[in-house]
């Protein structure tokens, strides 16, 4: 993805995305990005019950009957467990979105490859654009050991723009790119380095955790959040925060103290595992 491909935000543009984080973890993660203008959303990975996914939509203020897709980031089950589900779920009310994902996601995850005789799956490649509920999405490759990974850069077509990070254990040139300019950021900061290092998992697990192919730490986090700053961004959300290895203070902190540094007013806060998060 090249910086001509995405789009501009417009200064002063409305601010119509909203960013609903429905659960966010190792036990499962599912996120839905809305343009309040037209009620439209996509869905992001669904690694949760379909009993959790109705009832925060619901808490959110989201009519799933407008959902328009599910994206699916790779193929480790916290992010596809729930799509079967969630799937018959939504069909039973008329609602038939169409997920996308990587092929060689799609060729690794049971869980994806059980939805294509009944629901519409379609192939989704790093420096795609695609246009889904009314709204711009580019694909970026992350650095995750999966069969595939990607994030996602969302604007809407009055300019505004949401970036969304999880699952990689470093941020690649095309993902800093895709989240440049963003209004509404959500960021992965999954570890304390000390933590993890002082903590209950076997060597292997804490080398792949905090490897490239692993997951941000708090510090590389605020490293990009810090690279990301400009007069845009309004809202961080740290994501995909360990339950074994970090607290929901320490992220929340870490990525505050790089605002208040610089004197910047926008918002820091943490995804939560079970508890809905909503920002816009």
């Amino acid at each position: 993805m090249t910086q001509t491909r995405l789009g501009t935000p417009v200064p002063g543009g409305a601010r119509t995305l909203r960013l609903h984080v429905l659960a966010s973890g190792s036990r499962g993660n599912a996120a839905v990005v809305e343009d309040a203008a037209t009620g439209a959303g996509v869905l992001v990975d669904c690694g949760i019950c379909k009993r959790d996914f109705f009832a925060r939509c619901d808490e959110a203020g989201f009519d799933p009957a407008r959902l328009a897709a599910i994206l699916v980031t790779h193929d480790h089950t916290d992010h596809t467990k729930g799509l079967g589900v969630v799937l018959r779920g939504l069909a039973k009310k008329g609602v038939e979105p169409a997920v996308y994902a990587d092929d060689a996601v799609r060729a690794a995850s049971s869980e994806v490859r059980a939805l294509e005789d009944a629901h519409d799956v379609r192939s989704l490649r790093a420096g795609d654009a695609l246009s889904l509920a009314g709204l711009a999405v580019h694909v970026f490759r992350t650095s995750h050991d999966a069969a595939s990974s990607c994030g996602f850069r969302f604007e809407s077509a009055g300019g505004d723009v949401a970036g969304f990070v999880t699952d990689t254990g470093i941020v690649t040139g095309e993902a800093h790119e895709g989240l440049m300019h963003a209004r509404l950021l959500a960021l992965e900061s999954n570890h304390d380095v000390q933590m993890l290092a002082d903590g209950p998992y076997p060597y292997p697990v804490k080398r792949r955790v905090g490897s490239d192919v692993g997951h941000l730490s708090n510090d590389q986090a605020a490293a990009e959040l810090e690279a990301l700053l400009c007069d845009e961004l309004e809202q961080v959300v740290a994501m995909h925060i360990s339950q074994n290895n970090n607290t929901y203070r320490l992220p929340a902190e870490s990525l505050a103290a790089v605002v208040r540094r610089a004197g910047h007013p926008a918002a820091v806060q943490a995804a939560l595992q079970s508890v809905l998060v909503s920002v816009g």
